[in-house]
């Protein structure tokens, strides 16, 4: 380490000599960010603007950014990309270095005319600069409802960021022909950032901001947005070239259908392939509301309990909650493992779902609209993901991973008697009872989601949610060409209509299952299959529930 500080400094020094000799400077075409690195995405260390030349004291030998310092005493303030600032003298003459930059020291802003034409020799100690607050005066826009913040003035231009409601940015200049204006936006590689001036509640005088005419803007080019699933596998299992871009289809479909993590529209998925253990995640790191999709952990909080067969009256209610969907008998559930307290038992699902390892995903009141249930006072819960972007129930929540590596216990358990569940529980589960479980949930047929994007005669063992604002599905999906899980959910603030999800999710099922079954893929979604209304009787499920065999 010590040698290679003594590199840095020996480098720095030769630059700032060189550079005294040279008088090679450079000085903002507008205004530009100085970093701590060769790297938009380095600490922001501060800004120039024009009107001063700072002295170029090292240049990168592996990308176009420059090394300033400072006019007077010499010290290295930061790096620039190079498009950004116009340079006076021979760059050629300037040493390569790669350093980087840490400490505290503000940026001069020093006339041009006064650079002083010999500059003394650096010092060893570090360089940072402080972003300068914007003046007390300056003008302002508070942002109204979520806009996007876009590199130019036009929707032509790529999105930089996403502004929401309440949020204010310093203004800089408006445009003379475009209905936009220029804020400060450090995200952006050149500090500046372009919003629709409508999107704004505008405080202060805009129009005594410098004003722009140009139509042409010679920007750098921005880095490339690693796509989300580059960082999308699940668990240990490597992802296949394959099985990576069908995530990315995945991705790019819920893109198209406008349902963008970086908005406050947004969605989740889970897949995961049941023969080779390859699994991709996105949106792991949000909260959703747990709907009725978290009728998959009180199910299986309820069989780590019982050690005989349900009997018909249980079967009966056990059916009406994961086939019809009824919110009454999945209460009866709760009390059932709470003993005759449903909030009781929804603490025990938590706890349940604690064991297991999952943290993000609980409840803690039985579900609405019950009119057998004396409210009491519900608790929450804070996790470790977003718990407010997707706005999710305080007392119900799920994290997609979680509830689709639950149903891979499941899986496991009831095909191997291995897994998750019988790791962690030991004997609170037979292979019998798991099989039990997603037997069950094949019964649950709604003409929707998941189930319409595969062949009619194709099990899908899957529990569909949906409340307002959040619509969900997760599944096993018993495939010709293998087996796999796939959960998904929307979220849209205030309302969520089903002709946007719907096929939306129904097209992500049939791509997932082409890519299981590429010799026989399905052309189209189905369109008919399941029903509204709910029919237990004469269900050969209860049946097989009383039975206590494997189905």
């Amino acid at each position: 380490m010590r040698f290679k500080l003594l590199m840095i400094f020996f480098v720095l020094v030769i630059a700032m000599s060189v550079s005294a000799q040279t008088g090679v400077t450079a000085e903002a075409i507008q205004q530009a960010n100085l970093r701590a690195a060769t790297d938009v995405n380095a600490d922001l260390l501060g800004q120039i603007t024009a009107g001063t030349r700072y002295p170029v004291v090292g240049r990168s030998q592996f990308y176009p950014w420059l090394l300033l310092g400072d006019p007077t005493s010499g010290q290295p303030l930061g790096w620039v990309f190079q498009d950004l600032v116009t340079v006076q003298g021979n760059l050629n003459t300037i040493p390569f270095t790669e350093a980087t930059l840490t400490g505290a020291l503000m940026v001069p802003t020093v006339p041009a005319a006064t650079l002083a034409p010999n500059l003394p020799t650096p010092t060893l100690s570090a360089a940072v600069v402080a972003t300068t607050p914007p003046p007390a005066a300056a003008v302002t826009g508070t942002v109204m409802n979520e806009i996007n913040i876009r590199y130019g003035p036009g929707t032509e231009y790529d999105r930089v960021g996403v502004g929401r409601a309440g949020e204010v940015y310093e203004i800089l200049a408006w445009h003379t022909q475009l209905q936009w204006i220029q804020i400060r936006y450090d995200a952006s590689p050149n500090g500046l950032a372009w919003v629709a001036t409508d999107l704004l509640e505008i405080q202060g005088d805009l129009y005594a901001l410098p004003s722009i005419s140009q139509l042409t803007f010679a920007l750098p080019t921005l880095t490339p947005t690693p796509s989300a699933v580059d960082s999308a596998q699940f668990g240990d299992v490597p992802l296949s070239p394959e099985f990576r871009a069908l995530g990315a289809e995945l991705w790019d479909q819920m893109i198209a259908a406008g349902f963008d993590p970086q908005t406050s529209r947004l969605g989740a998925f889970f897949v995961k392939d049941l023969q080779t253990g390859e699994a991709f995640t996105i949106g792991t790191d949000t909260a959703f509301s747990g709907m009725s999709v978290n009728k998959i952990a009180i199910l299986a909080t309820y069989y780590s309990q019982i050690t005989l067969p349900p009997d018909d009256a249980s079967a009966n209610m056990l059916a009406e909650a994961m086939i019809c969907s009824e919110n009454i008998s999945t209460n009866e559930i709760l009390a059932a493992v709470g003993s005759g307290n449903p909030y009781t038992g929804a603490n025990t699902v938590s706890a349940f779902m604690d064991e297991l390892g999952f943290a993000d995903s609980f409840i803690y009141t039985p579900y609405a609209n019950d009119p057998f249930i004396t409210p009491q006072a519900p608790r929450t819960e804070t996790t470790t993901v977003d718990q407010v972007r997707a706005e999710p129930d305080p007392y119900n929540q799920i994290n997609v991973s979680e509830i689709g590596t639950l149903l891979d216990g499941m899986y496991q358990c009831a095909t191997e008697g291995t897994g998750l569940l019988i790791d962690s529980l030991g004997s609170a589960f037979t292979q019998t009872e798991c099989a039990q479980m997603l037997n069950l949930m094949t019964y649950n047929r709604i003409g929707s989601f998941i189930e319409m994007g595969v062949p009619e005669s194709v099990r899908v063992a899957h529990k569909h949610g949906w409340i307002e604002d959040t619509h969900g599905d997760a599944a096993v999906v018993y495939s010709p060409g293998g087996n796999y899980i796939f959960v998904v959910v929307l979220h849209n603030p205030i309302y969520l209509e089903f002709f946007e999800t719907a096929p939306l999710i129904e097209n992500m099922s049939l791509t997932i299952y082409n890519y299981f079954n590429a010799d026989a893929p399905m052309t189209e979604i189905r369109t008919e299959g399941g029903s509204e209304t709910c029919q237990l009787l004469g269900n050969p499920v209860i049946d097989q529930l009383t039975s206590g065999l494997m189905p």
